[in-house]
């Protein structure tokens, strides 16, 4: 019973930490609204750890979103988030799916992360898959949404974003990938950063593994219908969709 006793109270602090932190950082939101894109956690813990488990140098150019050409802006919102202008920070389709598919697979496979939400755990959580962290991450989520405008969110998300082992955001994996300046890249190479952003480290561009082929192929055919490219002329065509 002591044993008990002592376990609960453990959690109980660590549950009063926990809403402390997700209160004072609820309260600071604001000063995200403007100025730099802040280093999110993942680069701050990346360059913690880089020299002890030999890992490359960071690469991270943040620029202003303007810098970044609409093909590669469109790209990633119709990959990760196709209604990011529009909803509040959460698509209740998406984790109605992800909610389905993960109760069949006994674990959590597909998150159903909106951009937003994307942006509050790069800039603050870990990258565990907790419902513990889902949670935390759903609060955060909210004061993103309330105090950013949608631009400056998808500012710091394309910013911040992991593109491969120390590459982060959308100007260093440009350079790193195509050497060219994000302003300079493709509508395909935009579909190829796109394609990389749900897993980074194995399919990108220099890996171009199978499931990274499919997800660009798809992308290019979205961007297409989107007007950034060429299309054909069929009027019963129907919007391609993302969902692999």
């Amino acid at each position: 019973m002591r044993l008990f006793r002592l376990l609960l109270a453990a959690v109980l602090v660590a549950a009063i930490i926990d809403f402390g932190v997700l209160a004072f950082r609820w309260v600071s939101m604001s000063h995200l609204a403007n100025g730099p894109v802040p280093k999110s956690r993942f680069i701050v813990t990346y360059l913690r750890h880089r020299r002890v488990r030999h890992w490359p140098p960071l690469r991270w150019q943040p620029v202003a979103l303007a810098a970044i050409p609409r093909a590669l802006q469109s790209a990633a919102i119709l990959g990760e988030d196709d209604t990011f202008y529009e909803n509040d920070g959460f698509d209740p389709r998406s984790i109605l799916w992800a909610a389905r598919y993960d109760w069949r697979a006994r674990r959590i496979v597909f998150g159903a992360s909106t951009i937003t939400q994307q942006t509050a755990k790069n800039l603050f959580l870990s990258p565990s898959r907790s419902f513990f962290r889902k949670g935390n991450e759903a609060l955060l989520t909210i004061a993103l949404d309330h105090f950013l405008t949608k631009d400056r969110v998808l500012e710091i998300y394309l910013n911040d974003a992991e593109f491969g082992r120390g590459v982060y955001g959308v100007a260093a994996a440009s350079r790193y990938y195509f050497g060219k300046p994000v302003g300079a890249i493709t509508v395909h190479e935009a579909a190829e950063l796109a394609a990389t952003l749900p897993d980074p480290e194995g399919s990108n561009p220099a890996t171009r593994s199978p499931y990274f082929r499919a997800r660009t192929a798809k992308l290019m055919r979205l961007l297409a219908w989107a007007g950034y490219l060429p299309r054909p002329k069929s009027p019963d065509q129907k919007r391609p969709t993302l969902r692999l």
